[in-house]
């Protein structure tokens, strides 16, 4: 562990001291959930503080050790800041919104909350562009280690895929639209389907039971580069084994996705929803036999 954070620390100093600050920020929530009682759209007002603060730590300690493996550039550099810059001040605005009990994202009934959403949104976009640029250095660059250098770029792509979720969220939709025209609209955009914001939801995640919820295909591809390293630790030197994982972890974001946009519950699968589930884990399966058989046959021919 030790050797990991001083490779992190190497790869970044950064984005080491960002997930540093998130934890920080993840234990201060964690006190603002014991200690304030308030709700916003159903959820405790310190839970968003709390989840973006473990994200945030997750991330950028796992970006921040996979640099660690790729020379120092200019272009690393300006997508290392662009990805701090834009995540302290939108974790800002979040914790902002929280101490003022009002919701941070879609939230525009008055014009303080609208410029802080626009605001979020602006941040949003530098994080991306940020990622963007590191993927494009990971891309370039090559980690020795076969199995992690696939890893890093396939977990790259998931996600860039899962950030990207979030345009299927703030875009409004025709109702809130006609909505907004008769009478000022609080929330523009959601992340709900089907249902309002702010109803019956799992615990912790606030994933919605009664509706389709994007935050679960935007959970899955975000996450998607640490369950690729995570992969590449379990089966090192197996390439073929994370490309393998990495489609049907795709498969999966996509599976999740189509899902919510139907108005569905993660927790209701209806049987389009678990037909398409067995395929992907057919492939899945037949993929990672044919694997094994690729890599016994020569082993068999040598007796």
């Amino acid at each position: 562990m030790r050797n990991a954070l001083r490779n992190a620390y190497r790869g970044s100093s950064w984005l080491t001291v960002m997930a540093v600050a998130m934890t920080v920020l993840a234990v201060v929530a964690v006190v603002g959930l014991a200690a304030d009682d308030r709700v916003v759209l159903g959820q405790p007002t310190w839970l968003k503080p709390f989840k973006f603060g473990v994200s945030f730590a997750v991330y950028a300690i796992t970006l921040a050790w996979l640099l660690s493996f790729v020379r120092p550039t200019w272009m690393k550099k300006v997508g290392v800041g662009l990805i701090v810059v834009g995540s302290y001040l939108e974790v800002a605005l979040i914790v902002w919104q929280a101490a003022r009990g009002r919701a941070s994202h879609f939230h525009v009934e008055t014009a303080l909350d609208n410029a802080i959403w626009s605001a979020m949104g602006a941040m949003a976009a530098l994080f991306g562009v940020g990622t963007a640029v590191v993927a494009i250095v990971v891309w370039r660059g090559r980690v020795k280690d076969r199995t992690t250098d696939v890893a890093a770029k396939v977990g790259l792509w998931l996600l860039l895929a899962g950030m990207g979720q979030a345009a299927l969220m703030v875009v409004p939709t025709s109702e809130q639209r006609r909505l907004d025209e008769i009478e000022d609209q609080p929330m523009l955009g959601a992340h709900a389907v089907g249902v309002p914001d702010g109803g019956a939801g799992l615990p912790i995640t606030g994933w919605s039971t009664t509706g389709g919820d994007l935050r679960v295909g935007h959970f899955v591809g975000v996450h998607g580069l640490q369950a690729m390293i995570l992969l590449a630790m379990l089966f090192p030197g197996r390439p073929q084994v994370i490309k393998i994982a990495g489609g049907a972890y795709a498969g999966l974001l996509a599976l999740v996705t189509w899902q919510a946009l139907r108005g569905q519950p993660l927790t209701q699968p209806d049987g389009l929803t678990l037909a398409a589930a067995g395929v992907l884990v057919a492939a899945t399966a037949i993929g990672l036999l044919t694997i094994g058989r690729r890599v016994a046959l020569p082993s068999l021919d040598r007796i």
